[in-house]
């Protein structure tokens, strides 16, 4: 059995507001059998779209490439953003060598609460992926019954958002369930109604034109 554990520490800039919240990255970044095209940072997969969604809405010309140079690029829009990544999932098992958050088992979680006390700036998180089993917004809930937390519904339009209060402080989070930015994530995108009427009216779009569209607004 395969020990997936997350090959990145969470990345987060002491002036973050906003964190993203995802799982785990492909198993060819814990064993560094990287492809070519992909960048050894968070998100790097050169089969994701998080970066190029971004690198689109903020003209931010990033080099998609296995260097040092593509990681500080990232990094520094990070930084100057003021957003943080902390990924739910630290370790998990899988029969199968693959990336798919239903092949994991024996799920190790971070404490992403610890976290969000440790960095008072913080007021949204920004999960990449909803509340079907084994993706962020799951995983996040099973977290917050640990402390007898639940979420509060905001909007139950997709990408959905809730809040919560976190514990002692008082502090209210925002938390906005966002369309994966996966490849595999496709098929879920192309069934969605808001989706279909973007094509209707704009049959050159796609989906990460939808994807951009849904993400402008919280980066």
């Amino acid at each position: 059995m395969f020990h997936h554990k997350h090959p990145y520490p969470p990345f987060i800039p002491e002036t973050s507001t906003k964190l993203i919240v995802g799982t785990l990255p492909p198993p060819r970044f814990t064993t560094g059998a990287l492809k070519e095209g992909d960048v050894n940072f968070c998100y790097g997969s050169r089969d994701g779209q998080l970066w190029p969604i971004l690198n689109n809405l903020f003209n931010l010309n990033l080099k998609f490439e296995t260097t040092a140079e593509a990681i500080e690029e990232r990094k520094q829009f990070l930084i100057d953003r003021k957003i943080g990544i902390c990924d739910i999932v630290n370790a998990a098992k899988r029969d199968k060598v693959d990336a798919s958050d239903l092949g994991m088992q024996d799920i190790e979680l971070r404490n992403v609460i610890g976290f969000l006390q440790k960095y008072p700036k913080v007021n949204t998180l920004l999960f990449t992926g909803g509340n079907s089993k084994n993706g962020p917004e799951y995983f996040f809930r099973r977290h917050l019954k640990e402390y007898n937390i639940s979420l509060s519904v905001i909007s139950s339009q997709v990408p959905r958002i809730h809040q919560f209060e976190l514990p002692k402080t008082k502090r209210v989070i925002k938390t906005v369930s966002l369309t994966a930015p996966s490849g595999a994530a496709n098929r879920a995108v192309g069934s969605l109604q808001e989706y279909k009427k973007m094509k209707a009216a704009f049959p050159e779009k796609t989906t990460l034109d939808f994807r951009m569209e849904q993400y402008a607004p919280f980066f």
